[in-house]
């Protein structure tokens, strides 16, 4: 009775192992070896990408299984990624799509509904995105023509510009709804920015907000703002890729900052975190073209990061990691983008 009992406890230990609250989303835009290098990854590297997923036993799902899983508070298979697209590019059906198929690996593709409307020739048109919903692929919201949503125009008031994004947003969401069937509330932001304005709206609309700014996610993540982990350009190399699709999400209780796209310079950010799964000594953040941030803990679960000094006008961003205690090779990553006005 009681080895049986041993065995049924251990059983449990083992499934409960490989069950976790955080999962990997990755980025990916142009897949060729033709086009700006900065935002592509050729077929080869990308085959490479998915072959490690395949041959380490990554649990590749669709995105919204693992949107509606965290939000609902439920475990995910350990090691879950989703792979995601941005713009629609004609290579991601040319290229991109026959080798996931090959794979048997789901995918989404945020897209741009006026842009495709007006045919732009770089784009992919109604019937080809059609072809692929059809074998898998979710189709999701990019705005309208990726404009800056975050940005008012000259003269433009708040109340405009909220009328005139809310305006973008669901406009774009019907044409996709109409055309392909699909009404995922994704909302891919343009250019990955988002300020605290985007964000209310967005949440406001019922969608969820995507960035491009690393990290893994969880369930305690601000679905207004979820990460992902570019995997193209500069970033397509496998050996580092590879510390980032092992990574796990923090456990962030409060985030305190100004705003995501800010004067505030050199900016600063207070996190309230779950700190009982890493050495503090270990927390360490980055600043983009900077070096190491600041750090001031301000009692054992609260730290204030901030940069040593101005950062450059434009798109910059902290990364913060700690290696996990119990998950040994996998560690803790969190991003704060910046854009400085």
């Amino acid at each position: 009775m009681y080895k049986k009992l041993f065995h049924l406890v251990l059983l449990f230990l083992i499934c409960g192992s490989l069950r976790a609250q955080a999962a990997v989303i990755l980025q990916y835009h142009h897949v060729s070896e033709t086009l700006p290098a900065v935002t592509s990854v050729s077929a080869n590297t990308f085959t490479k990408h998915l072959n490690y997923l395949k041959e380490h036993n990554f649990n590749v799902i669709p995105l919204n299984e693992l949107i509606s899983t965290l939000q609902q508070g439920k475990a995910l298979e350990h090691k879950t990624i989703a792979i995601t697209f941005d713009d629609g590019y004609n290579n991601n059906y040319d290229q991109a799509a026959p080798i996931l198929e090959k794979f048997g690996y789901p995918y989404t593709i945020f897209v741009n509904p006026k842009l495709i409307d007006e045919q732009a020739g770089y784009v992919m048109g109604w019937d080809k995105l059609r072809e692929l919903a059809k074998k898998g692929a979710l189709i999701a919201n990019h705005s309208a023509e990726h404009n800056y949503l975050h940005k008012k125009r000259e003269n433009e008031t708040p109340s405009q510009w909220r009328e005139r994004t809310k305006k973008d947003i669901l406009s774009s969401q019907q044409r996709i709804k109409e055309e392909i069937g699909h009404d995922y509330k994704y909302l891919a932001y343009p250019y990955g920015e988002f300020n605290n304005q985007l964000q209310a709206l967005v949440t406001e609309l019922g969608f969820i907000g995507i960035g491009q700014h690393s990290g893994a996610v969880n369930q305690h993540s601000n679905f207004s703002r979820l990460p992902r982990f570019p995997a193209s350009g500069f970033y397509s190399k496998l050996e580092t890729l590879i510390t980032k699709i092992n990574s796990t999400a923090f456990t962030i209780n409060k985030l305190t900052y100004e705003d995501s796209v800010t004067s505030q310079n050199p900016p600063s950010l207070t996190i309230k975190l779950e700190t009982n799964d890493f050495h503090k000594s270990q927390f360490a953040c980055y600043v983009s073209s900077v070096g190491q941030a600041n750090l001031n803990w301000l009692d054992d679960n609260t730290v204030k990061v901030t940069s040593p000094k101005q950062l450059n006008k434009g798109r910059s961003r902290f990364n913060c990691t700690a290696p996990s205690i119990k998950q040994t090779g996998s560690y803790y990553w969190f991003s704060q983008p910046w854009v400085i006005n």
